[in-house]
């Protein structure tokens, strides 16, 4: 767990000092700088499409998993819930902001591969390359959203302790197929982020991450049966 520590330590550092540099931004810089979160988020996506969607060997699968995990996070109000739950305790943008956070750090492929590289091969270099990568960006964010994004630390601590503990004990059923589907559906997450935050198309994202379950559960099934 060693990567994922230094992982919450320099997103929580970053929070920190981009906070402390918000105070002193005026309104047409945050401005600037949430256009190039949003730029960001849409790049790193569409990187994450194009790195891992020719690898798929199911490429419906994706397809199926957005739709049926769409409706089920509809169906939770996810996206309601979260922003009721962020407001009540902030004001502003935070909400967006912090959303855009746990997934730009969550389901990007550093942050997939990472846990299961140091589980299974105890290999940290995935995960210290992503630790510096989001530090930067908690910097940038913090500055637009304010010191909030820190929270996103601790999602991300639980995210990649569930992929490290998972590649720990059935490692064996963790591979590079099942791997490729979560990137993929990571990134058009990532997309969509981007989009709502550029003011483009709003996105209800968050209604839309329970996709992310679904490879597992299929590739489960399969493994299951045999298929």
């Amino acid at each position: 767990m060693f990567g994922t520590i230094f992982n919450v330590i320099l997103i929580l550092l970053g929070s920190v000092v981009g906070s402390i540099l918000k105070k002193g931004i005026k309104d047409e810089y945050h401005n600037i700088l949430m256009q190039a979160m949003g730029l960001v988020a849409l790049g790193l996506g569409i990187n994450a499409l194009v790195q891992h969607l020719p690898s798929s060997k199911y490429p419906v699968l994706f397809i199926i998993s957005l739709a049926v995990g769409g409706l089920l996070g509809q169906w939770l109000d996810l996206e309601t819930k979260f922003n009721a739950l962020v407001n009540k305790y902030s004001k502003g943008n935070l909400a967006e902001g912090l959303a855009t956070a746990i997934l730009l750090f969550c389901v990007g492929t550093l942050s997939i591969l990472g846990p299961v590289e140091a589980a299974l091969n105890k290999d940290y270099t995935y995960l210290l390359a992503n630790g510096m990568l989001d530090g930067i960006t908690s910097i940038v964010l913090a500055s637009t959203f304010g010191i909030g994004i820190a929270i996103s630390a601790i999602v991300l601590f639980f995210w990649q302790g569930s992929f490290y503990l998972l590649a720990t004990l059935i490692g064996n059923y963790i591979n590079q197929d099942l791997l490729n589907e979560i990137s993929i559906i990571g990134g058009i997450l990532i997309i969509a982020s981007g989009l709502s935050i550029l003011g483009i198309k709003k996105c209800n994202t968050l209604n839309l991450l329970p996709a992310i379950m679904i490879p597992p559960l299929v590739f489960w099934v399969m493994h299951l049966f045999q298929l």
